[in-house]
């Protein structure tokens, strides 16, 4: 068979707050596409992306950069799913298999506020597909991003096979007098051969979620204490294996197990316990999820 035709699709956004509201501008190239914004009780812009290919096939690269300038907020989630087909042995011209790539740059001014909330990444048996997030901060910038990633259609007997997945993200923040970085996160994982059944992988459970919030402000003791007791409590009457823990400046979740639908509502959970931390309104989900679900109650 021969090799499909990749896509190389990007989007450039530009967040500005004007009279107390927050509009973009930017544009997509195919099959990417933003469709309309809408502005949050929280004052977030809600964008949704639409990827119009129906999914990810070796040789596609999606590329997203975001720039949020001071005091903007911005809400980006897309509409669907993600799936990513296998490409291991499909190939004659490339029988190992191609990687479906993702690449994230996101830049926050001070005092702006971005929540990156894709929806679930699927994907299909031998499937190859990394993603690199690039995430630079200014003091006083809050950045939430939730990751759900199934690997195999486990409804349909399947698992990822000869496939992998990889994840790169990294978080840093400009100091306010020098300008100088420093490190708030760099977190690498791949998934893959003996990692999808060892004890320190993913122990045969099909499902991985990472939530990750640098904070604008270092939170006293007694009340990152106090949320990550809140946090733990969240999981409660969910299946799976769910962990967090604190950042020097924030905080990092990790979910391990069956089920994405858990996942997510530990994660719209914690959603809402940072905005209640933070003064803001609770959370209101995008108006493009498909779920007919109540997320946020516990």
């Amino acid at each position: 068979m021969p090799a499909t035709p990749a896509w190389h699709a990007s989007a450039t956004l530009r967040f500005r707050q004007r009279q107390g509201r927050t509009h973009h501008q930017g544009g997509a190239s195919a099959p990417l596409k933003l469709l309309r914004a809408y502005t949050q009780s929280s004052g977030h812009c809600e964008l949704p992306l639409l990827h119009t290919a129906g999914g990810l096939v070796g040789g596609d690269v999606l590329k997203l950069r975001a720039d949020l300038e001071p005091g903007s907020r911005a809400l980006i989630t897309t509409v669907a799913a993600q799936k990513v087909y296998g490409s291991v042995r499909r190939s004659r011209s490339h029988p190992e298999g191609r990687w479906a790539e993702q690449h994230l740059q996101l830049r926050l001014a001070a005092g702006s506020d971005l929540e990156w909330l894709p929806q679930e990444l699927v994907l299909y048996a031998d499937a190859l597909y990394q993603q690199h997030q690039e995430v630079e901060l200014a003091e006083g910038a809050s950045f939430l991003a939730m990751d759900v990633v199934r690997l195999g259609r486990t409804a349909a007997g399947e698992k990822l096979g000869a496939g992998r997945w990889r994840s790169s993200l990294s978080i840093r923040r400009r100091g306010e007098a020098d300008g100088a970085a420093r490190w708030e996160l760099v977190d690498r994982l791949e998934l893959g051969g003996e990692a999808l059944s060892g004890d320190h992988g993913m122990a045969d459970e099909p499902v991985l979620g990472s939530l990750v919030w640098a904070a604008p402000q270092p939170l006293a003791a007694d009340a990152l204490s106090a949320l990550l007791e809140q946090a733990r409590l969240a999981r409660n009457g969910l299946e799976g294996t769910m962990a967090c823990g604190a950042l020097e400046q924030g905080l990092v979740a990790r979910y391990r197990g069956p089920s994405s639908q858990a996942a997510r509502f530990w994660f719209c959970r914690l959603w809402a316990l940072i905005r209640q931390e933070r003064g803001l309104p609770p959370p209101q989900l995008p108006r493009v999820w498909p779920f007919q679900e109540q997320p946020l109650l516990s």
